[in-house]
Formats: structure tokens, sequence, C-alpha cells
């Protein structure tokens, strides 16, 4: 009873991490049968999902107005865009560098490689048609302007949701004679009672997460992951130095924040990336953690984050080099350098628009593959433990968003420093995750 008590009185990350843990030996215990349990991860993640659209909208309309001149507005996004686009080709050139050099497709069999291709067969050619069916880049930046904002606020195109954001906070914001203030004090208590909504959500995180990790381990088990344990120990290895030292080193060059600081307080972010695998579905937490950990301000958080969960893909990109690289050399093609800048650029491009949703890098690998005519059925070598990758690049994807979201602040001086007082946005009295 006392550890009972023991375990209420402990802050919420600390409750997220123990379900994180938990949830690996029980699947385990479980096997197939932790399935039964994943309902309700699932109804935690559908939680989190409700809140994403309004909390987007409305931080971002109130963000946008609340900069009240269009030159800062610019800035702030060109900042945000450079740094995505730098840090998203650093992270696929360091994945080329690790597969090439430690080759992790010399050491599959063909008879592994037959079993591969055969057990994932149909949902690799699930994958590759959903990637035939995807737009073009060019067509891609042509439908960020919505033709229809409701349809685009009902279906969840984050793209055209920040793009018609944006331009109806800059409207209200030239209205003459303070009109638009109505409407910014409106969405900035919509804004409000979002987050106040996402701290209790986030009080069902601790057993939403262990039974979303408990379901994927009893799934998957520990077989599949051997037989793909170097391929998959490289990506996690590029993952893990991208994160900390491309991000370590950009809070601690743009801002002077110390990296240890940065990574305890986006930590909740991370695990409900890594229990979720969706960018989008973390935004809210991201945002909550950003804002109160970090001391970013709303209105650059409520800009850069969302933003970052649409176009921002570091982790994604890492993936992608490493696994062109593998399974090009199951195949026996070797790759050109001509190849790996293709691999580099193509990656970089497909990153625009990809929604922040499970297993999306699928999609937009095969659209790399085709590029540089790398076989589209092998993604079925992968498909067995893509899911657990999955779960490791979003928590990276997700990283790179706040680290960007600091070094803005920093840029425009409004970070404000630890322990200089809570968030403007945060609430009194408000649980710090």
């Amino acid at each position: 009873m006392n550890i009972f008590r023991a375990f209420l009185k402990t802050k919420l990350h600390t409750k997220i991490l123990f379900g994180l843990i938990a949830g690996v030996p029980l699947g385990l215990l479980l096997g197939p049968r932790a399935e039964a349990i994943r309902p309700i991860g699932d109804v935690f993640i559908r939680l989190i999902w409700m809140i994403v659209v309004p909390l987007v909208f409305s931080s971002i309309f109130a963000g946008t107005a609340s900069l009240g001149d269009v030159r800062k507005l610019g800035r702030i996004g060109a900042r945000t865009i450079l740094y995505y686009i730098v840090t998203t080709s650093i992270a696929i050139t360091l994945g080329l560098l690790l597969a090439s050099v430690f080759k992790p497709g010399s050491g599959i069999g063909e008879t592994t490689k037959a079993a591969l291709l055969e057990s994932y067969e149909e949902e690799a050619m699930a994958d590759i048609e959903i990637a035939s069916a995807r737009p073009g880049v060019v067509e891609t930046l042509a439908r960020i302007v919505p033709r229809n904002p409701f349809e685009s606020l009902s279906s969840g195109d984050m793209l055209q949701i920040i793009f018609f954001a944006i331009a109806f906070g800059i409207a209200a914001t030239v209205i003459p004679g303070g009109k638009g203030k109505i409407l910014i004090d409106f969405f900035e208590a919509v804004s409000g009672a979002m987050t106040q909504l996402v701290r209790m959500v986030m009080k069902l995180a601790p057993i939403g997460v262990l039974a979303l990790v408990a379901a994927v381990v009893g799934r998957f088990g520990a077989g599949i992951i051997l037989s793909l344990a170097k391929y998959a120990a490289i990506v996690a290895a590029g993952l893990a130095l991208h994160a900390g030292i491309v991000y370590s080193a950009a809070v601690w060059t743009f801002s002077r924040m110390n990296p240890l600081f940065f990574f305890r307080g986006i930590r909740p972010a991370q695990i409900i990336a890594f229990s979720s695998s969706s960018s989008n579905a973390t935004l809210p937490v991201t945002i909550q953690c950003a804002e109160e950990n970090l001391g970013v301000p709303k209105d650059v958080a409520s800009f850069v984050l969302p933003l970052g969960a649409t176009i921002n893909m570091d982790g994604t990109a890492l993936y992608q080099g490493v696994a062109t690289v593998f399974i090009a050399q199951v195949y026996g093609i070797p790759l050109t350098i001509v190849d790996m800048l293709t691999i580099v650029l193509m990656a970089t491009l497909a990153s625009i628009g990809t929604a922040g949703v499970p297993s999306v890098g699928l999609i937009t690998l095969t659209m790399v593959m085709r590029t540089i005519g790398v076989p589209l059925e092998g993604i079925a070598l992968i498909l067995g433990v893509d899911r657990i990758l999955d779960m490791c690049r979003t928590v990276v994807n997700v990283t790179g968003d706040a680290s960007a979201a600091v070094m803005v602040a920093a840029a425009e001086g409004s970070l404000r420093r630890p322990g200089a007082g809570p968030a403007p946005a945060a609430a009194p009295g408000a649980e710090n995750p």
C-alpha cells in the first residue's frame, strides 16, 4: 500500500516511463494475446488526436495574431524552415554513411531473405500502391492552399490547416478599429481550453503507453528482431547519434541551453512519441513541454511545432537512408555517389507534407527507392522490425521539432531561462510533467 501511494505521488513523466518499461515484459509474457489490451492504448491515442486539430488551428491563429508584425512572422518562418531542411539533410547523410560503412545487408542469407519477402509481400504491395498514388513535390506544395478550409479541418490536413490559420490570423490583425480582437480573444480561449484538456488526457498516459508497448512487443516478439538485428541496430544508433550530437549542438550553440536540461524537458513528449509512433498525436504534449519545461513562448511554440510535425522528419529521413542502402545491398545493387546525392535530395523533399502518422516513412521510402531503381518489393525485408523502428524515429522527429522551437525562440530573444518562472500559457498550479 505504501508503494502504491508513493507511485501515485511520483511525477507524471516517471509514471509514463514506468508504463513504457513495464510494457516490454508484459508483451513478452502475453505474446499475441497482448493485442487484447491494445484498445486501451488506442483510446488514449484517440483522445490525443481529438485535441490536435482544434489545438493546432487555435494556437497558430492566436500565435500569428499575437506577433502583430508580418515581417516577424516571415523571419520566424524562414528560420524554422531553414533549420528543418539543414537537420533533415544531416540526418539522411548520417544514415547513408553508417549503412555504407557497416553494410547491414551483407549479413542477410538467401533463406532469411526469401522468408521475409514471403511473410510481408502483401503488406509491402499495399505500401507500394499507396506510394504510387501520392502527388509529387510540386503538386504537394500547390495543395497547401485549401479550396475548402472546413474540409481541411475535418480531414486533418495539417499543411492546409496551418496555411489557413496563418492567413486568417494575419487578416484578423489588420481589421480596422481593432475589431479583430474579439476573434483573437476567442481563439486564445480555445487554445487555453485545449491545453487544459491535454493535461487531463495525460493522466491516462501511463496505462495507455503500457498497453501500446505490450501490444507491439507481443505481436512481433524477439525472433524477427534477431534476424534483422544489424540493420535495426544501425538505424537505432544513427537516431541516437543524430539526437545526441546534432540537437545537443543546436540548442547549446543557439541558446546556450544545457542539452541535459533540454532532453529532460522534452522527455514526456518523447515517451508519447515512442508509444504512439505519431508526431501529430504527440503534438499537444510537445507544445506543452516546450512552453512549460523549455521556456519557449506561446507564439513561437504554436507556429514552429505544428509546422515541424508536418514537414520535419529527421528520424524518418535517417531511416530511409539506412533502409535504401540495406535493401540495395541485399539485392547486390551498387549505389554510386550520384545515387547517394539523389537519396539525400528525394528524402528531404519527400518529408514536405508527409503526415506525422504511424508507418508513413514506408510510403516515402518507396518513393525514394523508385527514384534510384531499387526493387520496391524489397521493403518487405524490413517490415518485420519497422513498427519498433518507427517508434524510435518518431522520438527523433519530435525532439527535432522541440530543438527548432528553442533555436527560434533564442534567435528572437524571447526564450525564458530555467527558473525564470512559469510559461505565460501555463495555468496556475498545473502539473509539470
